[in-house]
């Protein structure tokens, strides 16, 4: 990177800042028709002068940002950082968010608010993911917001079951995106389902085949632990964030899998700053069975260690209960009543085993549209508005 300051009074700096930081502030020094570079500089001798620097803020995902500071500055930052007793990326991040609310949208827009995260998971495969993904997504879009649904599974089936390909090997995708390997803006990669009914509020990101590598891609990433947060869980947040601010709900439907990809999907789901509780999350489909009991607590158990390992709030949104039929017997009814008694997460629907999202998939047409009256239909609007924040 070449300085833009050839006279030599400003030199390059190294710190870390997290991606919505980052994106934030490079919005908003374009609307004042500022250079970034300024914008830090500012940012950092006003946070110095503060008595104690101001409120901590959440830098968990901090990734690599490198810019511009006056010869000197940076040391005495470093120095400030260490008087406070704050890491450098905290003291960076500080920085910026005060610089961010003194310097407001000049077009009197309100700050950026953050899309609800509603990640659907569950380490058992045939439990109805994809279909409540999807069934939930076009219910936050038929009620007005505007919807991006996350093809994760490298499966594809909610690509194929809205009738859109997935994107082929070797090419510009999700995976190549998460992995630092994006060569062109994720928005192109984004697919409006061209439906009246939802009026083009409801998109998707295809999915990729280039996913069944994923684990192996971005695990090679982290060498330590320490650089855990930053390489491999927030690998998903680090490619959403170029379009989260063009979404008001972003949906993910999740692979049959405890790997790390499921990590990062729980990652990107936790409860960010300012962020109120139940307003992003996991919400995980179930079957009346057994086996699911047990795929349930295993998926449970990394939520839990996740939650450990870094001091994450992970929202329960609730579970949903699917393919349910009283026909079959004790088993089914029993466990209906297992999952109920649970309390915590709660049962947000029970949707029988009918025919109409089955029928839906074979057309290619989004449920809600295909059958909007149905059982099935109005179980999906059910859950996405327990799962509303």
């Amino acid at each position: 990177m070449a300085s833009p300051y050839p006279d030599g009074d400003r030199e390059k700096v190294a710190s870390k800042l997290p991606s919505v930081l980052r994106q934030e502030l490079k919005v908003r020094a374009a609307e004042l028709g500022q250079d970034i570079q300024d914008a830090v500089t500012a940012a950092v001798l006003a946070w110095q002068e503060l008595p104690n620097g101001g409120p901590a803020v959440d830098t968990a995902g901090a990734e690599s940002y490198s810019t511009w500071l006056p010869a000197g500055l940076y040391d005495d930052f470093k120095s400030t950082c260490t008087d406070r007793g704050v890491s450098y990326t905290q003291g960076l991040a500080q920085s910026v968010r005060r610089w961010l609310d003194a310097n407001p949208s000049p077009s009197g827009a309100p700050a950026r608010t953050i899309p609800a995260r509603k990640i659907v998971c569950n380490q058992k495969g045939g439990v109805g993911k994809t279909a409540v993904a999807a069934g939930v997504a076009q219910a936050y879009a038929e009620e007005g917001k505007k919807v991006l649904l996350v093809d994760y599974d490298p499966q594809g089936h909610l690509s194929q079951q809205l009738g859109v390909d997935q994107i082929p090997p070797g090419h510009d995708s999700l995976v190549s995106h998460m992995c630092g390997e994006g060569t062109a803006d994720l928005r192109d990669l984004i697919v409006v389902i061209d439906d009246p009914r939802f009026e083009k509020r409801l998109h998707l990101l295809p999915a990729c085949f280039d996913g069944f590598l994923l684990d192996a891609k971005i695990a090679v990433q982290a060498v330590d632990r320490s650089k855990r947060a930053l390489q491999k869980e927030s690998a998903l947040e680090r490619a959403l964030i170029q379009v989260e601010a063009d979404f008001d709900v972003i949906v993910v439907d999740c692979p049959p899998s405890l790997g790390i990809a499921m990590d990062a999907a729980l990652y990107y789901g936790r409860r960010r700053k300012a962020e109120p509780a139940g307003s992003s999350g996991v919400i995980i489909p179930v079957l009346a069975e057994d086996s699911s009991a047990t795929a349930y607590s295993m998926l449970a158990s990394q939520i839990e260690d996740l939650r450990e390992d870094f001091q994450l709030d992970i929202d329960y949104l609730g579970l949903v209960v699917n393919l349910y039929d009283s026909r079959r017997g004790v088993v089914a009814t029993s466990s209906l009543a297992q999952w109920r008694a649970i309390g915590d997460p709660r049962v947000l629907a029970v949707i029988g085993d009918l025919k109409e999202q089955r029928e839906a998939v074979r057309m290619c047409k989004p449920l809600l549209s295909y059958a909007p009256l149905s059982d099935q239909a109005e179980a999906m609007r059910q859950i996405a508005r327990g799962a509303a924040w």
